[in-house]
This record gives C-alpha cells, structure tokens and sequence, in this order.
C-alpha cells in the first residue's frame, strides 16, 4: 500500500478510511499470526484453519486492489473509487472467529495449569520401542559421545548438544549411549524425556518416571508442577545423573526446568537433541553434529536393516546399491526403506520397482514416518521463515541454488518483512542463515571471500515443502511428462521445469486460466501463456523460442523479471511500465542490449545485470521529462555495462550502488570517466574487463577507487605491477582477481604494510610474471592462493607458507619449476609442524603429470595434504 500510494507516475482513486481500517484488521491478525497460540494445548489444528481463513482473506484483498491498479494504469480512462467493503468485512469476521480462539485459547490454558492431570495419565519408563536400534555408520560419534559422558577427565557438570536435521539419528544416537551397559553402570541415576510439544510440566513427569512404578506415577498426576520440580531435583541431589532431553525447539524449555537440575560436579551429564543449532549453540560452542553417511556406511544401515546378519544377495547387490544412493544419505530413509525390503520379495523385478519409486515410497500413507517426522520442523517455524521454506520447491531436485538469486526471489515475493536498521537483502540473509541453522536447508559452496555461494535441500525437505505448498495452494510445480499434467487449481506460483511439449499445450493453457492471479511464473521453453495473468511479481524465462513479446512489459505489477536466451537487442521504452520491478536479469544474450532512457525512471530497481548493455547518458537523453531528476536510491547491483560513462550526473543517480561491473570496448578513455569511480562510496565490489581499448595500459592508472571496496576483479587492463601499490593500500580489500592479463611484466614486488586484509589472492593467465617476491608480511591474513596460466613464473615465494592464516594453494598448468617450489613449500611447513595447509598442483593432461612425477622423484616426498590433478581429464 506505501508503494502505490507512492506511486511516482500515477495517483489512484483509494477511500482513505476503508484502507485504514482494513489496515487496523490486518495488523491484529498479524499479530495473531506471528503470536504463539498455535502452542496451546489442544489450539493447532484450530488454529492452522484460521491462518487459512486470514490467509484466504488477505489473497482476496491483494488480488482486488492490485487488480484495481493494473486497471487504471493501462485504461487511464478508469478512475472508479476502489470498494473494499467486503473484504473489510471478511476480515472483521475472521478477527471475530480470532478473537474467540485467544479467548478459549487461554482459559485451557489456565485450566491446565489449575487442574492436575487425570490420575489414569500412564507414563512409560522407557521412551524406545522394542526394537534395537543399532547405531550403524556412526560408530565414531558413538565412542566419542561415550567418552564425554564417562570420562574421567572433568568433574563438573557438561550439556552436550547434538544437532541435525530431522532423521539424521540423533535420538538413535543418544539411545545407545543411554542403554550402553557401561553408561547404565557409571551413573547412578538416568532419565530420559521428549521435550517437543510438551509443556514444563510433562517434561518433569517424564524425567521422574524412570524410577517409579506405575502406582507413583498416578501419584505424581495430583501433584502440582513446583512440586514435581522439588521431587525432581531432590531425587536427582548429590548423585551422578544422566539426563537426555530430546527434540528441543527452543531455549525456553530449558529455562522453564533448570532450576530443578542440581550443578553436581560429579560428573553429571545432560544431553540435548535439536534441530536448531542455535539452540545447540547456547548451551557452549562445541557440539556433535550428525552429518550425512558417506557411501559406505549408508550401504551397511540398509543392509542391516534389510539382511540383518544374512547379507546382500550378489544378484540384488547393483540395485540395491541404486536405492541406496538415491536415499542421499540420510539415516532415517535408509532404515524406512530397508524395513520396507526386508518384509518384501527378494527378486530383481520387485527392487526395481522399488528403486523407480522411493520418492512415493517415503512419502506414502502407509509409511508416513519421514513426512510426518520432517513436518515438526515446519510446524516449530515462526510465520515469517514459513514461505520462504515452502518456496524451495520452485528449484529442481538436486540443484545447487545460488544465494543471491534466492534472496533476490524471495525479496520479489513478498516474503521478507523490512526494518529501518537493515536493507531487504540483509534481513533476507538472515532469514537463510536461521533457516541453515535449523537444518531445513543446506550451505554447499562459498565465494572466494568466504560468504555462503549456493545452497540446497535435502530431496525428502523438498518433497515435504512441495506437499505443503501445494496442500495450501502456495505453488504448483507442473509436471508435464505424466501420464496427465497436475491441475494447477488457482496456486499462487507456477513452476514449469520441463519444456512443454505440442500435445500438452491446450491442457496445461486451460490449467491457467483458474490461476490467472498467480504472482509468479517460472517457465522453461515454448509458447508463453502471459494473456492468461495480469498481477505476477515474478517472471522467470529460460527460452521461449520467439521474439521477446510486448505482454512481457504490460505485466506492471513484476518485481522481478529474469530472462535467458535474450532474443532482441533494445529493451522497449515501455520498460517504464514496470513501475515496481526490483531486479531485471537479462543473460546469454544474442547482441549487446541497448537500454532505454526511460531505465532512469524505474526508482524501485534494486538489481540489474544484464550480459552486455549500453546505458544512456541521463543528463541529455531524458524522453518522458527532460526536467526529471530521478535517483535510483535502491540500486545496489550493476553488472555487465558496456562503454559505462560515470559522469558525475550518473554518479548522483547510482549512489547507493555496491557492486559494479564493466566493460571497456573501443572507446576513448576520456569518455569513461572512472576517474569518478572514488564518488560511489558504497562500491563493495567492482569488476572491470578491457578490450581494444586506445589507453589501455593508462585506463585504471592513476585512478582513485573508493576505500569501501572489498571485492576487485581486473581483466585486460595491461596494469603494471607496481601500479598494484594503489590497490594494495585499499583499507578493506578482501578479493583481488587478475585475470587475462590485466597485469603486465615480469616482476611483482608487493610494498609491505599493504594488503592487509586481503583473504584471497588469484592470479590468471598474466603469462609475463616470471619473479614473485614475496613474504608473509606483504599478505597478512591470505587464506587462499590461486595461480593459473602463469608459464613463465620461476617459483613460489617459500615465505608464502609461513602465512599463519593460509589454508590452501592451487597451482594450474603453471611451469614446472613453480610445481617443484610448492613441494618444496610444503615439506617445509610440514617439517615445522603446519599440516594444515592444502596444496593442489593440476596439469592440463595425464601424461604431463606422469613426466612431472618422474622428473622430481616425488618418492622422496609426498605431503600428507598435497594432491597432484589433471585439470581437464578428472584426477587420478
């Protein structure tokens, strides 16, 4: 509602009271939303109907008043008064049916704690099942867990978390150790409670039911719950106890018991099972977690759990092996799955079937243990990381999903909530790294200054925000090449992962038409369906085999718009209609793309990158009002800008811009203007290629770049190396990337004092560099090192190794004698006791490393972290 009401291009015809008071109606039902009635007992399921309802409610008044919106923009003719009396309405009975809920809500609540539970309460001794549940794969967590817990070597009372994700046999873990007989013999008490969804009270009358009988326990029931606590940490003083709290959601369960736990220091334990790490991390900063079984121990689980004793059938031992790597290592599949074949026929056909089918298998109603195991996970999430859980979906199997993008979409959606203090991106961030701390998703790879690069998710966590989503019409991913197409039913966000072929298209195009106020369209390749949807947010185009349609720009309500295979080489200068988009990605375009002036209006842009694009002059090429003095205040990401002139008008317009990247190609180098490069103050990270370029070697010489740079990444700028003394006195600098020869010379001696906080270092095909002077002093805080292409370079500084905080060294089809050196280096950080250090030496083919390994006599030595690769080929 700010946007539109500030929109910079239009006014709307919007009754001030009815937005008010819808406005007062939403915030209560926020609050609900965001509150903690859906851990009342006996509220959830009644609850969960109510987020429906306010969900429902809130859908139909987005889709009426941005419907009313697009409408009076493309017929400017309409200037009707918005009516939001019903949905106001709507809303004022939902807050009724709200109110109603607290109220009842909190009596229970009250009651519950004025009334004991009922005397025939049972409460088992055990918290197990009858069957033995072998700690197979993770033998060595288990010996190390048991000498924590018996060990001699400190008195005092320890909390030993274990986190992972659901599954992953963390209770397995700590049932062992609680059932070891030589744990049953060290403590002289043990108590055993779950403590996911259970009140203080419950979790006290779990822990004292371990040593009492069935008659003490109906006793306990009258009790009220101070005196539980009392009996508790009476039964529990002076003695040697060990305590397994499992599944703990929150800080707030262990506050509400610990009073009642003595500090002996007698070498009493307490042992904590969680999904959040942040809670593991309260209670120290070390602590077990479950990682995902290798190949290996992932086939001894299945064959115990699918053989026992007896072993794998030779002829079953291919496919078996088939299922096992499609359960991707996570325990709690490999025991429900080998249960499942154990009890089965031990033929080919059958285990073929099998293999075809584990996804529906785990996910199956008649063994819903994983789904409904992995869905407490969900249910504990606070509502403002829910959709960005459930929007997951939207990337395929097994993809390595890039944080950027996934911040940028989520940012699009809706979905994060702003704060003054830090920017969208920021809070989005966060939200990633809480969800990555509950074990919902998973980090893969990072960038070069250590930041988080891509992420993923666990194929069953998939399924389970696929089932979610499309349970609650949140999303709908299409699955074209079934026997007959999933109905898309009204979902807000549509995914297509496939190409739509010919014979589908008259089906899956009528599926549209019950979506066609869907906020977002992910779609591959064919005909584009946009006459079916006026209100998306989120366009996201691979290639749709055509000329780029004019509907793509009438869609005004987008926010984000990326599209590949980019078919045209001038972005229309209806553009501008895009009033709210955020970011506009163009890439693997066929020409360079020549951007309208009308790009200047767009004030919401947050990023653009596209492969390769000229961007107009703002200070003579104004179109709509040459007196507009636009500012692109929220620009943050530039990429990919061709002959850029950084005049000082284009500087006032970009101020808050963080990362830039251009390209340099024939043009004379007075009209670049980089020497106003030091105006973006902002400017985090800039990358610069230069190509047949009149100055080459003066371009960047001589210009000042902004201290705030953390990030630089230089391509066929011809510097010379002493002119890396400019760079190397930038204060934050943490990145630096010479590629393609964007330094010239033979010699490089870095001035020491200089790069002092440079974590990264790669050096790319500068073939010139021939002597690197070097020490630990010129590089501080260098953790890794990358050369390539360097044919010439003689060695490697051995003063490199003696940088405290290096970590790793890759060497790339460099000379010879440079591969020597890093043996050299090697051994001698080994000899002083360094084994921390990895160094990879790749060779473009096999028989050149074979010679090299001859040459050198690598027999004599062979560090325990060197590797020797074939760059192309694969290792070997």
């Amino acid at each position: 509602m700010d946007q539109i009401e500030n929109h910079p291009l239009y006014s709307f015809c919007l009754d001030k009271k009815q937005i008010e008071a819808l406005g007062d109606k939403v915030g209560f039902l926020l609050d609900f939303v965001e509150g903690n009635y859906y851990h009342y007992h006996g509220g959830v399921k009644e609850a969960e109907v109510l987020e429906r309802q306010i969900t429902s409610a809130a859908y139909a008044a987005e889709d009426l008043i941005e419907s009313h919106v697009v409408d009076q923009i493309h017929d400017r003719s309409i200037n009707s008064l918005l009516d939001l009396h019903q949905v106001i309405q709507d809303m004022e009975t939902i807050k009724e049916k709200v109110m109603e809920f607290k109220e009842k809500t909190e009596f229970n609540k009250d009651e519950q704690l004025k009334y004991s539970l009922p005397a025939t309460t049972n409460y088992s001794s055990t918290p197990f099942s009858n069957e033995k549940k072998n700690m197979v794969g993770f033998d060595d967590e288990l010996i190390q867990l048991m000498d924590i817990l018996s060990g001699q070597q400190l008195s005092h009372r320890q909390i030993i978390p274990i986190t992972g994700m659901g599954g992953i046999g963390k209770t397995t873990l700590a049932q062992n150790v609680y059932e070891n007989s030589v744990i049953v013999q060290y403590f002289d008490i043990r108590a055993w409670a779950t403590v996911a969804q259970k009140n203080t009270r419950e979790i006290l009358l779990d822990l004292l039911s371990f040593q009492l009988g069935k008659q003490e326990n109906n006793e306990m029931g009258q009790k009220s719950e101070d005196q539980l606590g009392q009996q508790l940490y009476k039964s529990l003083y002076g003695r040697r106890y060990l305590i397994i709290l499992d599944d703990m959601w929150s800080i707030m369960d262990w506050d509400n018991i610990k009073m009642f736990i003595p500090i002996n220091d007698n070498g009493s334990r307490i042992v904590v099972t969680t999904r959040e790490s942040n809670v593991a991390l309260h209670f120290g900063s070390s602590y077990f977690t479950m990682r995902f079984l290798d190949e290996d121990k992932s086939w001894n689980l299945f064959c115990e759990k699918a053989f026992a004793q007896q072993g794998c059938p030779p002829e079953l031992e291919k496919i078996g092996m088939e299922i096992v790597k499609k359960c991707k290592g996570l325990p709690l599949s490999l025991v429900v799955i080998g249960g499942l074949l154990k009890k089965s026929p031990r033929t080919q056909e059958f285990w073929e079937t099998t293999a075809k089918d584990i996804k529906s298998i785990l996910n199956s109603k008649a063994d819903d243990q994983c789904l409904n195991l992995l869905s407490l996970s969900y249910s504990h999430l606070p509502v403002h990381l829910k959709p960005c859980f459930l929007y997951m979906g939207v990337f395929p199997e097994d993809h390595d999903i890039r944080v950027s993008r996934l911040i940028k979409l989520w940012v699009a959606e809706g979905f994060i909530k702003p704060n003054k203090a830090q920017s969208l991106d920021e809070i989005a961030k966060g939200y990633l790294k809480d969800l990555i701390d509950r074990n919902l998703i998973l980090a893969r790879t990072l960038r070069s200054n250590g930041k988080l690069k891509t992420c993923t998710i666990h194929d069953l966590l998939r399924d389970l925000s696929l089932k979610l989503a499309e349970k609650e019409n949140f999303l709908s991913v299409t699955r074209v090449f079934d026997h007959t197409p999933r109905p898309i039913d009204g979902a807000r966000r549509i995914v297509f992962h496939e190409s739509i072929p010919l014979e589908y298209h008259t089906q899956v195009f009528h599926g549209l038409q019950s979506s066609s106020l869907a906020r977002s369209l992910i779609y591959k390749e064919g005909p584009l369906p946009l006459r079916y949807f006026k209100l998306l947010r989120v366009l996201n185009l691979i290639d749709i085999s055509n000329d780029i349609p004019e509907a793509i720009f009438q869609q005004i309500n987008l926010r984000y718009l990326a599209y590949e295979l980019f078919p045209i080489s001038k972005l229309p200068s209806s553009i501008f209609l895009l009033w709210n988009i955020q970011t506009l990605i163009i890439k693997n375009v066929y020409y360079r793309v020549y951007a309208p002036a009308e790009i200047w209006e767009m004030s919401q842009l947050r990023h653009l990158e596209i492969d390769g694009f000229y961007l107009p002059d703002p200070s003579c090429d104004m179109v709509i009002d040459k007196h507009n003095d636009f500012v692109l205040r929220n620009l943050e990401t530039l990429l990919k800008v061709v002959d850029f002139r950084l005049t000082e008008e284009v500087c006032k317009r970009i101020p808050n811009v963080k990362k830039l990247s251009v390209l340099y190609d024939d043009l004379s180098w007075k009209e670049t203007k980089l020497c106003n490069l030091g105006r973006l103050h902002k400017l985090v990270s800039l990358e610069c290629s230069v190509f047949r370029h009149p100055n080459q070697g003066d371009l960047l010489r001589n210009i000042i770049l902004p201290s705030s740079l953390q990030k630089l990444i230089l391509r066929k700028c011809c510097l010379h190396w002493e002119d890396l003394s400019v760079i190397g006195s930038l204060p934050h600098l943490e990145v630096l990337k010479l590629d393609w020869d964007s330094v010239t010379g033979s010699e490089w001696n870095p001035v020491e004092g200089q790069f002092l906080r440079l974590e990264f270092l790669k050096i790319h095909n500068c073939d010139g560099l021939t002597y690197w002077n070097a020490d630990r002093s010129h590089f501080p805080v260098l953790r890794n090192l990358v050369l390539e292409e360097l044919p010439k370079l003689k060695e490697i500084p051995l003063g490199i190794g003696e940088i405290p905080t290096l970590q790793v060294i890759s060497l790339t089809n460099c000379s010879e004698s440079a591969a020597i050196s890093t043996i050299k280096l090697t051994e001698e950080q080994e000899n002083v006791g360094n084994y921390g250090l990895q160094v990879r030496v790749k060779f473009l083919t096999k028989e050149e490393l074979l010679s090299f390994r001859e040459n050198v006599e690598l027999m004599s030595f062979i560090g325990s972290h060197f590797q020797l690769e074939v760059s192309r080929l694969g290792r070997i």
